[in-house]
Order: structure tokens, then sequence, then C-alpha cells
């Protein structure tokens, strides 16, 4: 079992960085490793870690809604006002209708068994999605709309909805039309009467859930201090929101995943610093979870289900997502602010198949009903088109068809590398700057780049500079340039050309001369350079 472990996590790791090196999402990589290890090919995965596949990405799916509560926006959602809702019913109702009607023609199937493969083919990818999205916001791409906050809402509700539907018609199918509710007093009523009353109590009870469980994360964590750092933080809060998904599985009253990302949402009002922190432990628990996702998720895939049904498989596809869903997002966004362009994007955007058909796509088989071999098919072959075309086409299409607005910080992890840029010369304040420097980029797990600008020919100075350096930054990526000029202007020009956060000089020299000198440089870069810059003080001549 250890072994398939390290399997996953490894070969999941690194065949999913080649893809990206290669220019394709990392994901794609990571499914082929899962097809590879897989039953399929290499039946190097274990059974016990495969029977256990189900809970280890239920656990991962939500990590990832629970990052994507926590990254949504609420000011951007009542701006948008019913076009979110919408989102989350009409692509998803549309497609799986039109699915239906194909699979009846193609197929053969009765309507029943026909909505039941389009719920199935219906249902949105949060695994892919969700990150999609968040990378949008941290780059700006549609946030002046809130177009990445609209899609991961509607998201969430058309999963809820669909996954409704499928229940209800997969106890249609098993037990018969006439399953139903008996309450007091004569009162009856059929599974498709419930519908309506089952999908209002999902939503609710998830929502108020969520608030409850985003109340007591913030008594845990904020107000009566339980934890003493980030990870325990993250370790608290990701228990209690799989504790939301057990309970859901127990009680179905309510939608688990949508209580979870609800609790993430309403922790940003509750308390933006908590869910700050909670963002970035979020981050570091779904760089182990999305491997294991995907790696699992392509070993669930039965290769030789395909053959037969490639052809009318992608036939269904083409129908349910270019003119089902089409039809779905054209209603969905009518009367809203959306131009062309933005309502483009819903097609790569919104379109991705993998979690919830690799959930219950095979569902229908182990019930036994007619066709169900099919429907697993067509489900595993909307996993392999899909998912990757939809990571790669997010980030690819969304320069192209949406407007670049401000990144709201609060609400998203942005990522980027840090570097400080530290300007020295050979004076005792060089160990200052360099001192400071380190602190700054420890706490950051920055970069430094030392520069001095060589103003007299001073090697050993320079030399004794450099072992200073690398004594200082010893555990610190940092790179020594040394470059003759102006000292002002050549500090401010190489901090723009390495793109650094921060400019780290000293405000003074020991001596009579470098006190001008030094004084001079430090006020010509703080009124020429558009970077910020600290200044470090010699304490010892400070009065």
């Amino acid at each position: 079992m250890l072994e398939s472990i390290l399997w996953i996590l490894l070969m999941g790791f690194f065949v999913g960085q080649i893809a990206r090196r290669l220019q394709a999402p990392a994901l794609v990589g990571m499914v082929l490793v899962g097809i590879i290890l897989g039953p399929q090919v290499a039946d190097a995965i274990s059974p016990n870690v495969l029977a256990a596949s189900a809970p280890l990405r239920a656990i991962a799916v939500m990590v990832i809604l629970m990052k994507a509560g926590l990254g949504l926006d609420r000011e951007k959602l009542i701006q948008q006002g019913t076009v979110a809702l919408r989102l989350g019913f009409l692509p998803a109702a549309c497609e799986a209708l039109l699915i239906a009607l194909a699979a009846m023609w193609i197929f053969k199937f009765d309507f029943p068994t026909g909505l039941l493969l389009g719920c199935i083919i219906g249902a949105e990818s949060p695994a892919v999605i969700v990150p999609g999205m968040l990378r949008l916001k941290s780059l700006g791409w549609g946030v002046t709309k809130g177009i990445p906050d609209a899609i991961l809402t509607g998201s969430a509700l058309s999963d809820v909805l669909l996954l409704l539907v499928f229940s209800l018609l997969l106890s249609f199918l098993v037990q018969g039309a006439t399953s139903g509710v008996t309450l007091p007093f004569g009162f009856s009523f059929s599974v498709v009467q419930l519908l309506p009353i089952q999908i209002v109590c999902q939503i609710v009870f998830g929502v108020v859930l969520g608030f409850a469980t985003a109340r007591l994360v913030v008594l845990l964590l904020a107000k009566q201090n339980w934890t003493q750092n980030a990870v325990q933080d993250t370790l608290v809060a990701a228990s209690l929101a799989l504790l939301l998904v057990v309970l859901a599985e127990k009680f179905p009253f309510f939608s688990g995943y949508l209580a979870v990302m609800a609790t993430g949402f309403f922790l940003i009002e509750l308390d933006a610093p908590l869910a700050r922190r909670l963002r970035s432990g979020f981050d570091s628990l779904w760089t182990v979870a999305e491997i294991v996702l995907f790696v699992l998720l392509g070993a669930s895939i039965q290769l030789q289900v395909l053959e037969k049904t490639l052809l009318p498989g992608l036939v269904i596809l083409v129908i349910g997502t270019l003119i089902g869903r089409a039809l779905g997002w054209y209603l969905s966004t009518l009367g809203s602010n959306w131009n062309w362009r933005e309502r483009l994007f819903l097609l790569p955007g919104n379109s991705a198949k993998a979690t919830v058909q690799a959930a219950i796509g095979a569902i229908p088989l182990t019930q036994g009903i007619q066709g169900g071999e099919t429907i697993l098919a067509i489900a595993a072959l909307s996993i392999l088109v899909t998912a990757p075309l939809g990571a790669w086409a997010i980030p690819t299409f969304a320069p192209k068809l949406l407007e670049r607005g401000e990144v709201d910080p609060t609400k998203v992890a942005i990522a980027r590398r840090l570097v400080l840029l530290a300007a020295v010369d050979t004076s005792p304040l060089a160990s200052q700057v360099l001192t400071k420097a380190a602190d700054l980029a420890r706490r950051s797990d920055g970069e430094v780049i030392v520069l001095h600008v060589i103003r007299t020919n001073d090697p050993r100075g320079v030399e004794h500079l450099r072992e200073k350096s690398q004594r200082l930054l010893a555990d610190i990526r940092h790179k020594f340039i040394t470059i003759t000029g102006s000292v002002p202007e050549e500090i401010v020009r190489v901090a723009q050309e390495y793109r650094v956060a921060d400019i780290v000089i000293g405000k003074r020299g020991h001596q009579p001369w470098d006190e001008v000198l030094v004084g001079s440089v430090s006020q010509a870069v703080l009124e020429s350079s558009p970077i910020p810059v600290i200044l470090v003080e010699d304490g010892r001549i400070r009065k």
C-alpha cells in the first residue's frame, strides 16, 4: 500500500510537471499516470488504495471547494444579481435534457435512463473549474464584473441540482415509479413531487450549516485561540469541513459540498485575517490533494468500455455542450452586463467534467440498470475529453475574451516570486543591509539580489563583501552582482530588470565622505525609484 502511495505522489507530481513544461495542464499528466498505474495497464496500485479512492476523492473535492469558498467575493455576487443563480440551473438543465433526447435517439434509451445519463454528464467538475477560476481571479481576468465568482457559484449549485435529480431517477428506475413518501393524515408524495422540496432543503440547510461551521471555526481559532500556528488552523478547519461531507452522506437533507463552500465564504465575512491564513493552508493541501484526485480518477477509467461508444459518445458530448449548455448560457446571461466575448468564455470556462463523473458514473451499472455499461463509458469519455480541454482552455482564452481588472488580495492568494534588492557598499553598514534583506526574505520565502556598484577599484573589499553576503544569506537563494556606473541609476535599473518587490539600502556610511556619498545615493534612489525603498540606518551613529 505504501508503494502505491509513493507511485501516485511521485509519478503524479513529476509527470504533471512534464505536462506543464510541454504547455499542457498538469492534470493531463496526472490522469495519464492513473491510467498507466491503474488496473487497465500496469496494475501497480494496491486494491486497498483503489477501494479507498472514493473517500480520498471526497477529501480532495472538499479541499478545492473550501478554496472556492475562501475566494468568493460577496460584492461581485451581489453585482451579478441573478446571473450566478441562473448559471446554477439553466445550463445544467438544458444540457441534461438535450443529452436525454440524444440518448433516446442514438442508444434507444427510455427517457428516465437518458435523463440519468444527462445528469451524470451535465455535472461540472469543481476539481478543474475551481482552480481555473481562482487563478483568473489572482491575475485579474474578469474580476470587474465578477465573472469567475458567478461561474464558481453556478458550478456548485448545478452539481447540487443534478445530483438530486440523479438520486431521484436512480430510485425511480430501481424501485419503480410508485416509490414515494407517505406522511401523517393520509398525505402521500411521489419522488417527483418531492424534488422541489429536496432542492430547497439541500441549498438552504447547506448554507445554514456552512454559516454555523464558519462561526464555530472563528470561535475556536480566532476568539478562544485553540491553535498556535497556521498549520493547526488549517487542520481544524479541514476536519470540520470534511465532517460536513460525512454528515451529508448519513443525513442527505443538505448538500455537504455546498455547505463546505459556504463555510469558506462566511469565513471571509466573519474574520478576514483568519480566512487569509486558511487560504494559504488550503493552497498547500491542494498541492497533494490534486495529485491524489486526478491519479485516482485516471485509475478509475475503464478503457475497454470506450471502444464501442467512442463515436456516439463524442456526438452526445457535442450535442450536450454546444447546443444544450450553450442555450442555458444564453438564457443565464440574458439581460446582464456581460458582452458577447464574456458569454463566449463560458464555453471553455464552464464545461469541464471530471469529479462527479468519476464518483457516480459506475453507479447505474452496479445497480443493474439497463444501459449502465454505456453510461459508464460515456462518463469516462467525458473525463478524458473535457477535463484536459477545460484545464487548457480556461487560461488560454481568458486573456482573449475577458477584461483585466484590479486584483483583490483579500479574496485570493496571489502567488508570486518575491525578490528583494540589497544595494550595498564596502562599508560596515552593508552587514545591516544584508541582515535586513535576509530577515524580509525569510518571512516570505523570497530571494535576494545583492548589488554592489563599483566606485573605486577595491577587489579585496568586493571579495570581502561577497563572502559576507554568502554568510548572512546562506539559507536564502541569492545572487551577487557587481557593475559600474552611476550608483542611483544602476540601483533603480537593476531593480526594474529583476522586477524586485523592494529595494533595501543603507542611509549613511561611517566616514565623513561616505556619509555624504551614501546619504546622497539613498536620497537619489528614493526620489527616482518607482519601487518601494527600505532605508537601513546605522544605529551606532543615530542620535
